[in-house]
């Protein structure tokens, strides 16, 4: 098997797990056997590798079940941090004259030069039907991560790209370009895309990213063709943006946000949130909570789509108030529960899947898709 080969093993499945369990198993037996027989005795250092091994493969056992739980490195390339098969430099991207038969996928710094925000390098998805020549001016969907995260995160445990080249194979090639831009700075950090202490998230995200991806992409103007989804964290901040900036954004995507910007992970501490994200301005924190801003505005030309497990406490809590408000206030709202599903990458890329075919139709990258899931 090729190096590539070995990379893409799926390390989330039963037959992987199960075999890995197999081996730590037979390994710990092996030290007992050892430690058990006059051989242990004459061999101390033969003792403390087997140890060390075992140790190894326990806490690998360990580690490959919990990923498996939160479902977000999916290959063994994932974990070591190699880049997908179909990933390029940018300036290789653009000089490519073929047309390929997937998506193509290149990491670049998203300069932000308006806002001063020092972002780590962000992701971009183009589909096949990008590669045309002229270039179509192709509609956008910006996809936002969680914290801790970065945003290769919604090509590893999100599969963003394979659920775009699925929906592309099916429409001619066609879908929207992905962005997927660094939100907070820092894998530790936690901006809730607002302007505040840790940096002017919002500005970067709304004036500086849609301008580059705009000039270098050649892509719809912001605004009807282009769309704000994201995971946890950036279920929230897609929510915010978009009853913010609907000039911008015509449709959003909330998977397992919060009820609004929240500096911890319950949706009834917003004390912390004033204080820590708006630096203490009761009038700045209204301005983004949008239980506020849906009571005094109205948005019939804004879609949204809201999806969570029904196991994820406080963001399911969430949909009791920002769900109906959306829809007082306008808001084509689409809503999905996932039985059984809790804060993790499986109930995420599920929920990319289950929305994008109504987000490309809103945006204008695949045909109108008129209702929401039966059940929703």
């Amino acid at each position: 098997m090729t190096v590539r080969g070995v990379a893409e093993i799926d390390i989330t499945t039963t037959s992987f797990l199960g075999a890995l369990a197999l081996l730590t198993l037979g390994v710990v037996l092996l030290l007992v056997l050892v430690l058990r027989t006059r051989l242990g005795r004459f061999t101390r250092l033969g003792r403390t590798i087997t140890l060390l091994v075992t140790s190894v493969l326990v806490l690998v056992a360990a580690g490959a079940g919990v990923n498996a739980h939160f479902d977000y490195f999916r290959t063994l390339g994932d974990v070591v941090g190699l880049p997908p098969s179909d990933e390029v430099e940018l300036a290789a991207l653009l000089a490519r004259t073929d047309r390929p038969d997937r998506g193509v996928v290149t990491t670049t710094a998203l300069p932000g030069r308006t806002s001063g925000f020092v972002g780590r390098p962000g992701t971009i998805y183009v589909p096949p039907a990008w590669f045309a020549r002229p270039r179509p001016e192709l509609p956008v969907v910006v996809l936002l991560h969680g914290t801790p995260g970065t945003p290769q995160d919604w090509l590893d445990g999100g599969q963003a790209a394979a659920t775009a080249d699925a929906y592309a194979a099916a429409h001619g090639g066609a879908a929207p370009i992905l962005v997927m831009p660094d939100v907070n700075g820092a894998i530790d950090a936690d901006t809730e895309c607002v302007d505040g202490p840790a940096g002017k998230a919002e500005t970067y995200l709304t004036v500086d990213v849609p301008a580059f991806v705009q000039q270098v992409f050649h892509t719809a103007a912001p605004g009807r063709g282009w769309a704000v989804a994201g995971l946890s964290e950036g279920g929230s901040c897609a929510l915010v943006l978009a009853l913010r900036h609907p000039e911008l954004f015509s449709t959003f995507g909330d998977y397992a946000g919060l009820a609004g910007p929240r500096a911890g992970d319950t949706n009834d501490d917003t004390a912390s949130a004033v204080a820590q994200l708006f630096g203490g301005s009761q009038q700045a924190f209204a301005a983004h909570e949008p239980a506020d801003i849906l009571a005094t505005r109205r948005f019939p030309e804004l879609g949204g789509w809201f999806e969570v497990g029904d196991a994820d406490t406080e963001p399911y809590a969430a949909l009791d108030t920002v769900v109906p408000a959306a829809r007082r206030a306008g808001i084509a709202t689409c809503e999905v529960v996932v039985p059984g599903g809790g804060h993790t990458f499986d109930v995420f890329s599920q929920a990319f899947s289950d929305s994008l075919p109504w987000i490309a139709g809103r945006i204008g990258a695949g045909p109108p898709v008129t209702s929401c899931p039966q059940g929703s």
